[in-house]
């Protein structure tokens, strides 16, 4: 923590941006001092109150703030993406009161990007408490959060695709989404209730006639951004190929075990953000494991610099330039995987973990089923 005696000019903007409607604007410099106290990082980047404090003795307001940096997204109009973002997804599934409220202590902590699917079952209570966090004054107005939300397989094709944003802005009770990602590159019939699922209800995805259903969404400003997740570099050349609207982001299982080098390069070079999904590995899920978590390397990085293992992997991803949603319910490590941003990996400990042995955690096949196109699937880099 940095404490900063900011300037009467600076005072003003931050207090425009920051205060909550229940404080009122009507100060002078005479009327008390303002210390901002930031934990963050240079560059651009979103803020959020922590803790305030107003002492009428000492005149003094007190205000603790957590800076995330923000990247720019192509093929979107200026919009943001906040590099950290918080996950929804809970498996097994918990109640929607738990993740209502785990969502508010989040935004309390500092979060501002949350990410849902349709298939998540989270797009209701994440509306809920965004509602919430708004009536309290946690934020200001929507416009201060990235919500993105995903389309499932069931609805992979051109005609279902506006029904479908529009159910989740209605779960979301939201006017539009700041990106909408292709969940998966498959298509599955309406038979499908459970997975795996068999060989005759999964086909591939239409990817033309489903991204022009996509381009809509955003033309309609349904959506702010379009994007798509598990895409492999093949697929995103096949979408590149028609796109009149390039894909912003790709969503993928990214961590320190599995690195995703070849298409961290491919997306760099045409414009696209790599978010990481699993970035700790997913432990506690049927398909994680505790392998990022326990692994001796990253162990002993975090040992060395008074870290968590969760931190080394979050500020691995953040160097290599990669946005992450990590998820958390825990109140105390929610703020743990924000504080990466005022240190930084030595060379010889990125060279360290840059040598991991590589496995991919998240297969098509352990999901959907073990048929030979998918195992295909799986085999592309």
């Amino acid at each position: 923590m940095v404490n900063k005696l900011i300037t009467s000019s600076v005072i003003r903007q931050l207090a425009k941006y920051f205060f909550h409607s229940n404080y009122s604007l009507m100060f002078s410099m005479e009327q008390f001092k303002l210390t901002l106290t930031i934990k963050g990082c240079s560059g651009m980047g979103s803020a959020n109150i922590q803790h305030t404090d107003y002492s009428r003795k000492n005149k003094q307001l007190i205000v603790m703030a957590v800076v995330v940096p923000e990247v720019t997204l192509s093929s979107s109009d200026g919009l943001a993406i906040p590099v950290i973002g918080m996950g929804t997804m809970s498996s097994p599934p918990v109640g929607p009161e738990i993740t209502k409220d785990a969502i508010i202590e989040a935004i309390k902590a500092g979060y501002r990007h949350f990410d849902t699917a349709f298939v998540y079952r989270t797009e209701q209570p994440l509306g809920e408490a965004i509602a919430e966090a708004l009536r309290l004054g946690l934020v200001k107005s929507r416009d201060e959060l990235y919500i993105s939300s995903k389309l499932w397989c069931s609805f992979g094709e051109k005609g279902l695709i506006l029904p479908a944003i529009n159910m989740s802005l209605r779960n979301l009770q939201l006017d539009y989404l700041d990106m909408y990602l292709i969940h998966w590159p498959l298509k599955l019939s309406e038979e499908v209730r459970q997975m795996p699922a068999k060989k005759e209800h999964i086909s591939p995805l239409d990817i033309k006639s489903v991204w022009e259903a996509m381009e809509e969404c955003k033309s309609l400003g349904l959506t702010k951004g379009i994007g798509v997740s598990n895409f492999t570099c093949k697929q995103l050349e096949e979408l590149l190929s028609t796109a009149k609207i390039p894909p912003a982001v790709n969503q993928v299982e990214m961590n320190p075990l599995w690195q995703q080098k070849k298409l961290r390069e491919f997306c760099k070079a045409r414009g696209i953000q790599v978010t990481a999904y699993s970035p700790l590995g997913a432990f506690n899920t049927k398909w994680g494991d505790n392998r990022i978590l326990e692994c001796y390397v990253l162990e002993e990085i975090a040992k060395a610099k008074g870290k968590t293992t969760a931190q080394i992997s979050l500020r691995w991803l953040y160097e290599q330039e990669v946005s992450s949603v990590a998820k958390s319910f825990n109140k105390e490590r929610m703020k743990q995987n924000l504080d990466i941003f005022d240190w930084s990996l030595t060379e010889e400990e990125s060279n360290k973990i840059s040598q991991l042995p590589q496995r991919k955690g998240i297969t098509f096949a352990s999901i959907f089923g073990l048929h030979d196109w998918l195992l295909q699937l799986d085999a592309e880099d």
